[in-house]
């Protein structure tokens, strides 16, 4: 029998009110509550704590404060990665961003989601000392390709994949996967041109 931990990385409907998951929050607002506070300069601890934070970071990595995340084990940061202030990661499933991304200022990426349909959002026969949550949730990874740009307030939602050397202009709201070298725009995100991927990504 499947673990809770293990339904959600499997995309399934999971109890997101286990113990396991109020544990990884726990643990994670304390050290962002730290990191939040340090003043700018302070890079070595800055470092010390991402790398608490997150089960992967690559070298030349700088994430602006503030930063939001879920549970921050699911992050994974390739090298060269810059991701500006006030960005939001619902990490409940993988978020793997590759080499050579830059993140601008007020992206969110949201890999949590739940059913669309009322009937099967609500969690049946639901009681308030279960150690459930009132509706079902599942969580899909999100993946962000090596050379990529994402723009300032680009709302990435759950599964979604950007192909590498691609830019998202900023503002769009990206609900489908996007292919390799080309520019997208708008909400829905959609292909706008494709541009020259004669370059190493990584």
């Amino acid at each position: 029998m499947k673990t809770e931990l293990e339904k959600c990385m499997a995309g399934e409907i999971y109890n997101c009110h286990d113990e396991v998951f109020l544990e990884f929050k726990k643990t994670t607002r304390a050290l962002l509550s730290k990191y939040n506070s340090l003043p700018y300069d302070c890079k070595g601890e800055k470092r010390e704590i991402l790398q608490s934070l997150f089960c992967s970071i690559g070298t030349n990595v700088s994430v602006g404060s503030p930063f939001i995340c879920d549970y921050g084990c699911n992050i994974h940061l390739g090298n060269n990665v810059s991701v500006n202030m006030n960005c939001t990661f619902v990490d409940c499933n993988k978020i793997t961003i590759g080499n050579n991304v830059l993140i601008a200022s007020n992206v969110q990426i949201y890999t949590v989601t739940h059913p669309v349909e009322l009937a099967e959002r609500l969690t049946s026969d639901w009681n308030p000392g279960s150690g459930e949550y009132f509706c079902r949730t599942y969580a899909l990874p999100v993946t962000i390709g090596d050379g990529c740009w994402i723009g300032g307030g680009v709302i990435i939602l759950p599964g979604v994949n950007i192909g590498r050397g691609s830019v998202i202009g900023a503002g769009s709201v990206v609900t489908k996967d996007i292919p390799e070298d080309c520019v997208a725009v708008g909400s829905p995100c959609r292909v706008i041109r494709k541009i020259n991927g004669a370059c190493k990504y990584d």
